[in-house]
């Protein structure tokens, strides 16, 4: 498995924002849509995980704590998929690439 990583600081609006360690340049968008759909996937997982978990009357509870717990785990899911995430983001991005290049 190849890991990206971040190459070294260019130009704002640069065409190449990552190089993975087969050395091929890979888009910004596609870098940035994998990403994404990697935090939509972590917070979907983390809502399933706290759909049986009451809310809590100490913190005052209630519709609104419904609310933010459901922004809050959108939140820990763009963390996660910032910081490495699960690997995710590398497989959605292999295959968008390969996607690309069938002609």
């Amino acid at each position: 498995m190849t890991t990206p990583t971040v190459a070294s600081p260019l130009a704002p609006g640069s065409p190449v924002a990552v190089v993975p360690a087969a050395g091929k340049p890979i888009p910004p968008a596609v870098h940035q849509a994998a990403e994404q759909f990697e935090s939509f996937f972590l917070s979907q997982s983390l809502e399933s995980m706290f759909a049986g978990v009451d809310t809590n009357s100490l913190f005052g509870g209630g519709p609104g704590e419904t609310v933010y717990r459901s922004l809050l785990l959108q939140e820990y899911g763009k963390i996660a998929a910032r910081s490495g995430g699960f690997g995710i983001a590398d497989a959605v991005q292999r295959e968008i690439l390969q996607t690309q290049e069938v002609k």
